[in-house]
Order: C-alpha cells, then sequence, then structure tokens
C-alpha cells in the first residue's frame, strides 16, 4: 500500500510547484512524462527549505531547519517519510543515486540564509553554489539516468545555468530581499547605493553564464532538452526586461514576466525544440 501513499507524496510535490512557480511548473510540461515527477520531487524539496529561512518569519528558523535537516537525512536512511515532500524526495534521490553531498550543501546556503546579511566574494559563489547550482546537478542526474560519462560532461554547464537562474533572482528579488529580509547577496553592493555600473556588471557575468549554459542544453537528450531549454527562455527574458530598468527603479519594484507572455514563449520554444532549432 505505500505505493498509494508514494503517488500522493508526488502530488503533493506537484502541487507544490504549481504554486510556487509558473515558470518552472511550464518547463517541466515539456520534460518526457517519466521524469517529470522527479523533478517535482527536487523542487518541493528545495522549495520547502527555500519557505523555512525566507517565509517562516513568526516561528523559530534555526530549529525548523535544523529538524527540517534531520527529517531529510532520515527519509533518505530509511526510504520514508511521514512529510509527504521529504518522502518524495527521497524515492527520487535513490532512484537517481543523487549524490548526498549536494542535499548537504543546498541546505548549508539555506543556514547561511539565516546568518549571513552581507556576502563576500567567497561567500557569495560558495552560497550560489549551494543554493542552485548543486540543484542543477540533482536535476542532471534524474535527466540523464546514470550515464555518467554525459554527466562529467555536462556538470559545469548544469552549474552554470543553475549560476544564472540564480543572479536573475536576485536582481529581480533585490528589494524584497533588503527591505524585507535584511540580505544582500552581490558583494561590494549596498541598496543605499546601487548604481547602473554595478548592475550593468552583474548582468554582464550572467550573460556569460546563460551563454555557456545553451551549450550545455543543445546536449541534452531530447527527453529533457526542451523543458530545460524553456526555463533558460523564461529567465533570459527575465534578465533582458531587467536589462531596460535603471537601478534606481529595480531596487523599488519586482521585474515579472506575465502568465500570458510566458505561454507564448512556451509555444515558441516548444516549436523551436521539435524542429531541433535550438
Amino acid at each position: 500500500m505505500k505505493v498509494l501513499y508514494d503517488n500522493i507524496s508526488y502530488k503533493c510535490s506537484k502541487i507544490v510547484t504549481k504554486h510556487y512557480s509558473t515558470s518552472f511548473s511550464f518547463g517541466i510540461k515539456m520534460l518526457n512524462y517519466g521524469i517529470r515527477k522527479h523533478i517535482y520531487n527536487i523542487y518541493g524539496f528545495v522549495r520547502l527549505a527555500d519557505e523555512i529561512v525566507d517565509s517562516f518569519h513568526d516561528f523559530e528558523k534555526e530549529i525548523l531547519l535544523k529538524k527540517f535537516r534531520k527529517d531529510t537525512f532520515d527519509s533518505i536512511e530509511k526510504k520514508i517519510s511521514l512529510n509527504p515532500i521529504l518522502n518524495s524526495f527521497q524515492h527520487t534521490v535513490h532512484t537517481f543515486n543523487i549524490d548526498i553531498d549536494y542535499i548537504n550543501k543546498f541546505l548549508d546556503s539555506m543556514q547561511m540564509d539565516l546568518n549571513k546579511k552581507k556576502y563576500t566574494e567567497d561567500k557569495y559563489k560558495q552560497y550560489i553554489y549551494g543554493s542552485a547550482e548543486v540543484v542543477g546537478l540533482m536535476c542532471l542526474h534524474v535527466f540523464l539516468n546514470g550515464d555518467k560519462i554525459l554527466f562529467d560532461r555536462l556538470k559545469s554547464y548544469a552549474m552554470r545555468l543553475g549560476s544564472a537562474f540564480q543572479k536573475v533572482n536576485f536582481l529581480r528579488d533585490i528589494n524584497q530581499d533588503t527591505s524585507e529580509l535584511g540580505r544582500i547577496y552581490f558583494p561590494n553592493v549596498s541598496i543605499n547605493s546601487f548604481t547602473n555600473e554595478q548592475k550593468n556588471f552583474i548582468e554582464e557575468d550572467i550573460q556569460k553564464d546563460f551563454k555557456l549554459a545553451l551549450e550545455g542544453i543543445r546536449q541534452l537528450p531530447v527527453s529533457s532538452r526542451g523543458g530545460v531549454y524553456l526555463a533558460y527562455i523564461y529567465y533570459k527574458t527575465l534578465l533582458n526586461k531587467i536589462n531596460n530598468i535603471p537601478a534606481s527603479v529595480l531596487i523599488k519594484k519586482r521585474i515579472r514576466i506575465n502568465n500570458l507572455y510566458k505561454f507564448i514563449l512556451f509555444i515558441k520554444s516548444f516549436i523551436k525544440n521539435y524542429f531541433n532549432l535550438i
């Protein structure tokens, strides 16, 4: 009967993904049906941890995150959890032999969110590796289904894509992160003196990540290439929109892509992937 519970757990991860991210939800729809649920499982896990450090302000976040870490590794060890999100995640971890170190590094970055307010260059890179690059590597395990040779070849590209996504998030959320959470991730940047020159430097760095990441996307199996490309296009479009916003405006408002335009990008990406035009 655990099959029934596992199916319910997977549906919980799917619901979490759909409610928190329309962009990734659209991207997952373009993945092969057999791997979609595992990406939902990874996103559900990541989202839950992120909510602890970003949203549960009236609760003891340190205790909650510590318990979440313990529950995560207990679920992996015992292959079950009464937390349906962790139950579905552990199933994906075992199915694709995901490196436990990636999970540790991710949770370490979540811990940094509780303690760090300003980041040096080294801490910035450490945070991005744990919060985003390892998530890309978890997904790559699913996409390649045990092909170690291809994994080693595409590993750096997956990391660059995760890095680009996270840096775009930092720019998009710079007002919320500073005003509500007291954080600023970019080294040597102050919200009170955020200049267009600093913003341009960050955007150029992200464009380099995107350029290299696209080379890796083109080498992915057909089963996952379309979905990853769509996520790439969403974030690239968001960055282009941010490019046209002065720094003085960006620190006051959150830039978005509306759902209608996301659907248009979905159709365009589907056609490009179908005709192998990526």
